[in-house]
């Protein structure tokens, strides 16, 4: 292989109750692809997000992370705070005591960003997803393509390598997905990520995805290229 892979996994295999549920699994995607994953509930979709962002530990296998160890043989040898990996979920996750403005800060406050870059920092975040001027509400006042957009600043404040969308738009109306992602596909030039996109509806990304990957009961089944892949997935 020419590259150095963003993510490279030889053999990855979680488990469940003494069970696979993901792999084994063997799998290379280049720094800066936008890989769309499908296949049927359970699959093991999420399970590979939660694996590479350090939230589910293999029994066997390994992980890397542009060339650097992460996961293997059943421990982490990388952090989750340390991979450069942030993580978009269906419901935001947000928390709702935070406002749209406290919620950016704790993030960067976590990073060690504070006083005046703090404050151009989440100016720059909210810009970038168009909630300027909400700076003072909370989660529970803002609509669903607000919370989404809120979720995307959270994430992006942490300046991820790789980003990984877990069904990010699913509750949302035709309207709004597309809307967001066009959002997300211009952030993903823009901030050179790594993407993996785990959705229902690879219609609906698949303009603006390289590749797709099918997964069937924690394998791998199919690897297409996206604008070829679309009577397979």
């Amino acid at each position: 292989m020419s590259f150095a892979a963003a993510i490279q996994c030889r053999g990855l295999t979680v488990e469940a109750a003494g069970r696979p549920i993901l792999g084994p699994l063997d799998l290379a995607v280049a720094p800066g692809e936008h890989v769309l994953v499908v296949g049927p509930s359970g699959s093991g979709k999420t399970t590979l997000l939660r694996a590479i962002a350090g939230l589910a530990l293999p029994e066997r296998g390994e992980l890397e992370l542009f060339g650097e160890p992460a996961s293997g043989k059943g421990s982490l040898a990388l952090a989750p705070e340390h991979r450069g990996v942030a993580m978009l979920f269906q419901g935001a996750a947000l928390w709702p005591h935070l406002s749209v403005e406290r919620t950016l800060r704790f993030v960067l406050a976590r990073k060690g960003v504070k006083g005046g870059a703090a404050r151009a920092r989440v100016a720059e975040l909210l810009s970038s997803v168009e909630l300027v001027g909400f700076e003072r509400r909370l989660p529970g006042t803002l609509s669903g393509g607000e919370r989404q957009r809120l979720a995307l600043a959270r994430a992006l404040a942490s300046r991820p390598r790789i980003m990984l969308l877990d069904e990010p738009l699913g509750p949302l109306d035709a309207e709004l997905r597309a809307s967001l992602l066009a959002r997300i596909d211009s952030l993903h030039h823009q901030e050179s990520w790594t993407t993996l996109h785990v959705t229902h509806d690879p219609e609906a990304a698949r303009s603006i995805a390289t590749r797709v990957l099918r997964l069937e009961r924690g394998s791998l089944v199919n690897d297409g290229r996206a604008d070829r892949a679309g009577a397979r997935a």
